[in-house]
Formats: C-alpha cells, sequence, structure tokens
C-alpha cells in the first residue's frame, strides 16, 4: 500500500467517525465525580471510557494510545469493544497538539506527560495498581518515554505495540507533508511528532540509549512485513531479554495476513496476540 493512498484512506475514516458522531456521544462515558476525567476532547471508541467498569483481579485496565495524525475513536473504533467484550475494563485518550480530529502532532515528551496523567487517573478511579498500554504507531512507542524518563515503570503491566515507531522511520514527509489530507488539513510544517519519529531524530536517539525495555515491564511488538509508513518494520522491534520482551512478525505466524501499518489495527490476527501478550504472565509468548 502505497503511504500517500494509506493516509487518505484513514482520513476517510476520520471524516466518516468525526462527521457522524456528535460530541454528546463521550458525555455519556462518565458520571459526576471522580468519573469527570473519561470525558476527553471527543467521542470515546465503544467499549471504551466506561465509569460502571471495575477491573477483575488479575486484569490491569487496559490504556489504549492511538498514533500519528489519528485520534482514539477512529483508531480503536473495532479493538476497543473486542477488549471490553472480553472482559477488560478499557480506556482511551486524545493526546498532543491536534488540528481538528487530527491528534498527536506535537512533542513527544510532553505527549508522554500528557498520558502519564491520564493513566495516574485511571489508576486513581479504579483503584488497579498497574495498567496495560495498547498503541498503535507513535502510540506503541510514545509510552516507552513516560515507562523510561517519567515513572511510569512501576505503573505498567504490559506495553504492547501494534507497528511501533520506536526506532523511526525513513519515510515521514511522505507519511504527512506530502499526502493530501495533510494538505487539505492545513498540517504542513505543524508536526513536530513526525520530525522525531524520523530515523536517528535527537528524540528517538535518547529513547533508545540504554535498556530499550526498562523496568518490569512486559514488552510485546508487533509488526507487520507490508509496513508503508514504518519503514523498515524492522524498526519497530525492541532488544532486550526474552522474558521481557517478545518482537512478532505477523507474517511468521499467519503467512497469508495481508495488513499493513493501518489494517493491523483491525487486524483479527494481530488481536490474537494482544490478548495473548494482555493474559499470560511475560510478553506474549515467542
Amino acid at each position: 500500500m502505497r503511504v500517500g493512498f494509506a493516509v487518505l484512506a484513514f482520513g476517510a475514516l476520520l471524516a466518516a467517525v468525526c462527521g457522524a458522531l456528535a460530541f454528546s456521544g463521550a458525555a455519556g462515558a462518565a458520571e459526576e465525580g471522580g468519573g469527570d476525567f473519561l470525558l476527553e476532547e471527543g467521542p470515546a471508541p465503544p467499549g471504551a471510557n466506561d465509569p460502571s467498569c471495575r477491573p477483575e483481579a488479575g486484569r490491569p485496565p487496559v490504556v489504549l494510545v492511538h498514533g500519528t495524525f489519528a485520534n482514539m475513536r477512529a483508531n480503536f473504533l473495532r479493538l476497543s469493544p473486542w477488549l471490553a467484550g472480553r472482559g477488560y475494563c478499557v480506556y482511551a485518550l486524545d493526546y498532543g497538539d491536534h488540528v481538528g480530529p487530527v491528534y498527536a502532532l506535537g512533542d513527544i515528551k510532553e505527549s508522554a506527560r500528557e498520558l502519564g496523567r491520564f493513566v495516574d487517573r485511571v489508576l486513581a478511579y479504579t483503584g488497579a495498581r498497574k495498567v496495560s498500554i495498547v498503541g498503535h504507531s507513535q502510540g506503541g512507542m510514545m509510552p516507552r518515554y513516560y515507562i523510561k524518563y517519567l515513572g511510569g515503570a512501576g505503573k505498567v503491566e504490559d506495553l504492547v505495540g501494534l507497528a511501533p515507531s520506536n526506532h523511526g522511520t525513513r519515510v515521514p514527509e511522505r507519511l504527512l507533508y506530502g499526502s493530501p489530507i495533510a494538505l487539505d488539513a492545513g498540517l504542513l510544517g505543524l508536526c513536530t511528532s513526525c520530525d522525531q519519529q524520523q530515523i536517528g531524530s535527537a528524540f528517538l536517539r535518547r529513547l533508545n540509549s540504554g535498556d530499550e525495555t526498562p523496568g518490569e515491564v512486559d514488552y510485546t511488538v508487533i509488526a507487520t512485513r507490508t509496513d508503508a509508513v514504518v519503514v523498515p518494520y524492522t524498526s519497530g522491534f525492541l532488544s532486550g531479554p526474552p522474558r521481557q520482551l517478545t518482537n512478532v512478525l505477523l507474517q511468521d505466524r499467519y503467512p497469508y495476513d495481508p495488513s499493513g501499518h493501518l489494517g493491523i489495527v483491525f487486524d483479527a490476527n494481530a488481536y490474537r496476540v494482544v490478548l495473548d501478550a494482555l493474559e499470560r504472565e511475560g510478553p506474549a509468548r515467542p
């Protein structure tokens, strides 16, 4: 899938989702008092931010973290209700600088701080000791900054990255600056996080210096060979001890799976790996 087409298709999804839903859809997700933080700037995906949900023992609440140029509802329209239907309390947020429904454009360090505040609220509201994080693209990489530098190591049980940009990509300009939807949305030059996700950026050099899997967090990376956004797809993989880290190439398990960078968030095979990571002691099975 060509990058311009992939982003344009995702833009069409964003427009359809945001055009079809009023902000009032989020209002029903929170109750008076402690659940007010669940009212984010846009509607939550189905199954997420339910104030009545209380995590079962051994099942930490799951925080979903969307990718660049996305929002929580569009990114997790399918994954959120899928996890909720399997007994998980699911929470999601929109984060970072944004233009309309297009989020995660700002400094990734600031986005990580925003994530940290959200996690603290989820923990306080649910009474859980830790959360599990499932993120896509930037959303699979950015939580590592929170874990490594902002005190998140003691608050995260699992980090599962779907096509995460852990070591960056060679095609940020094609991804955003040259895409029709970026131009239509007036985003030219506004995406700090795009520059930070370039291979070799100062941000990624700091993030990946030393231990790539710090703390007692279990890390699972799910990459796809057909990724045309995180290029090469192997840049999503991390280095770390096998007891704590599993790198999964989707096509090694499901050879005919065609999912690319965007499709992996809606892919049933990827979901099986996500669930395995969340339910096992340790990361997903190798």
